[in-house]
Order: C-alpha cells, then structure tokens, then sequence
C-alpha cells in the first residue's frame, strides 16, 4: 500500500500523524506528509484510519 497527502489540499490540523506516526508527520510548511508512503501490512489499519479521519480528504491510502 501507497500513502500520498496532497498538500494542496492539506490544511495543516496535525491529526493523521497523531493517528498515525509511523506514515505521516508535519513538514517546515505545516503541513502534512508521508514521510514513509509504502504502508507496511502492519500499520495498514492505522494509515486507513488516518485517511478516513482527514477532515479535508487530503490524503490517500492504495
């Protein structure tokens, strides 16, 4: 599995790496990103949680 945030639409709130830590952090500009987009059977779950969470819908698990 692939995790992708689009920062575009990303709006900053710091949820999905507080979801998610493994995956997702915040970079210099406040915003999120996947700083390990290949999801690992293991956290699965956890990246799947953070997407569904987003509330802007910024990011993308495949």
């Amino acid at each position: 599995m692939k995790a992708k945030v689009d920062k575009d639409t990303c709006i900053g709130c710091g949820l999905c790496p507080e979801v998610c830590p493994e995956v997702f952090q915040m970079d210099d500009d406040g915003k999120a990103i996947a700083y390990n987009p290949d999801v690992s059977e293991n956290l699965a779950d956890s990246a799947q949680d953070a997407e569904s969470q987003c509330p802007v819908d910024a990011i993308t698990i495949q």
